[in-house]
C-alpha cells in the first residue's frame, strides 16, 4: 500500500517543490493534477509528465498515478494524457466527472457514461494503464457506489477500475450504503481516496428551514468508520495507492486553512491513518 499526497492540495507550489513537501509530512510521493489548472495541463501531458516523474522518483518519491478531467477518449489531449502516463510508468489515471443532469436523466446518462467508457477503455487498453471512477457525492453520476457498479459490471479492472471514496459513500450512504458499495466494487478497487466528512446546518431562507450541508473534517473527527474501512481493504487484498485530500480551503471545508496549517492539518491526519492502517494490519 502506497501513500501519497492529492497534488491539488499544494497548487502554489511546483512539483518538485510539492513532492519535497509532501515527503517531509511523510508520504511516499504524490497524486499528481495532470488536467486544466493543475500541475500540468494536457496540452503539455506528452512532454512535461515523463521527465516530471523521473525528477520526482529521483528525489526518493513516486507519482504512481493522475489525476485528470477526461471524461470520453474524444476529449481534446485525452490520448496524449494516456500515452504520457505509459512512457512515465504511471499504471492509474482517475477520470473527470459527468455531471448529473436534473430528475429523470440518470438511466439516459448512465447509459451515454458506459458508451464513453467504451472509448476510454481502448485507450487504457492501448497504454496498459488503468482508468478509475471516482466516487463523489452530490450532483455527479458516479455519486453512488451502485451506479459505478454498473458502469464497471463485465469490464476488466486492469482496464477499468473504482476510486474508492469512504468520506463521500458516507455522505451519500452513511449506515451501511458506504459498506455495501465496497462489496458491490470489490473486484474493481484500484485506488482510495482519503478524507472524511460531517455535518453542518444553517439556516435557508428559500427552503424555509434548517438545512445540512457535508463539509471536510479531519480524519478523526468525521463520518467514516476508518478501522472497519480498512479492515474491509485487507479483508480483500487491497494493496494499490491510497490517496489523501486536505481539502481543507474554501467553503467546502470546516475551516478554510491557509497552506501552512493545511500542512499542520494534514501531518494529523496523516498520523492518524498510519496509526489505523498498523492497528487493522497487526490484527490476526
Amino acid at each position: 500500500m502506497k501513500l501519497v499526497m492529492f497534488s491539488k492540495h499544494l497548487a502554489e507550489l511546483s512539483i518538485e517543490e510539492a513532492a519535497r513537501r509532501a515527503g517531509e509530512i511523510g508520504f511516499e510521493g504524490l497524486d499528481l493534477t495532470v488536467r486544466e489548472g493543475g500541475h500540468i495541463q494536457p496540452a503539455d501531458a506528452v512532454a512535461a509528465l515523463p521527465p516530471a516523474v523521473e525528477r520526482v522518483r529521483q528525489m526518493g518519491y513516486d507519482i504512481p498515478m493522475i489525476t485528470t478531467g477526461i471524461t470520453s477518449a474524444e476529449d481534446p489531449n485525452a490520448e496524449d494524457v494516456f500515452r504520457a502516463a505509459s512512457a512515465a510508468g504511471v499504471r492509474d489515471l482517475k477520470l473527470g466527472y459527468w455531471r448529473y443532469e436534473g430528475f429523470g436523466s440518470m438511466r439516459r446518462q448512465i447509459e451515454e457514461v458506459r458508451d464513453l467508457l467504451d472509448g476510454i477503455a481502448e485507450l487504457a487498453s492501448k497504454y496498459q494503464v488503468r482508468a478509475n471512477l471516482h466516487i463523489h457525492s452530490d450532483d455527479f453520476v458516479t455519486a453512488e457506489a451502485p451506479v459505478v457498479w454498473q458502469l464497471l459490471l463485465g469490464r476488466d479492472p486492469d482496464v477499468l477500475g473504482a476510486y474508492i471514496d469512504p468520506g463521500h459513500m458516507t455522505v451519500e450512504g452513511g449506515g451501511s450504503g458506504w459498506k455495501m458499495g465496497m462489496d458491490l466494487l470489490t473486484p474493481w478497487i484500484n485506488l482510495v481516496a482519503i478524507k472524511s466528512m460531517g455535518w453542518f446546518h444553517h439556516y435557508d431562507e428559500t427552503m424555509g428551514q434548517e438545512k445540512w450541508v457535508a463539509k471536510l473534517v479531519p480524519l478523526s473527527q468525521g463520518l467514516v468508520p476508518w478501522k472497519e474501512c480498512f479492515g474491509y481493504l485487507r479483508e480483500i487484498g487491497f494493496d494499490g495507492t491510497v490517496s489523501v485530500h486536505s481539502e481543507y480551503q474554501g467553503s467546502h471545508s470546516w475551516r478554510d486553512l491557509n497552506l501552512e496549517e493545511l500542512v499542520a492539518q494534514t501531518v494529523e491526519d496523516l498520523t492518524f491513518l498510519k496509526k489505523v492502517i498498523a492497528e487493522v494490519y497487526s490484527e490476526q
